[in-house]
């Protein structure tokens, strides 16, 4: 598989959610939401890896989308995370950056891949 900065970033990404879960399981106690955050953020960089053995085009937008929709919910859990106590201000700016810009990253890989869709 050839280089790819969008799936490294997901990859350092999931890692530092499996690190960040752990952290809550064993520091703060908490398993609920710490199980959502570790479902939705190692599935972005899963799904963004699938999408590079896609079968198509289509196929590899929607792995895309569904990377981003996944992207999106981490953001949710890290913020109720935050709002919750449970992560401090700098950890919590830390992750919602790095997840930002994975969705900046998947939402212009997507917009590209469409539009080469569309080229005769």
């Amino acid at each position: 598989m050839k280089p790819s900065i969008l799936r490294e970033k997901g990859t350092k990404f999931g890692l530092r959610i499996v690190r960040g879960h752990a952290w809550l399981q064993e520091n703060r106690k908490e398993h609920i939401i710490s199980r959502q955050l570790l479902r939705s953020g190692t599935s972005i960089g899963a799904n963004i890896t699938e999408a590079f053995f896609a079968e198509s085009t289509r196929d590899f937008i929607h792995k895309l989308g569904i990377a981003q929709k996944e992207c999106g919910e981490t953001l949710y859990w890290l913020e109720l995370l935050h709002n919750g106590g449970y992560f401090d201000f700098n950890l919590y700016s830390s992750l919602q950056k790095d997840a930002e810009e994975l969705m900046k990253l998947l939402t212009a890989s997507i917009t590209t891949a469409k539009k080469n869709l569309q080229k005769p």
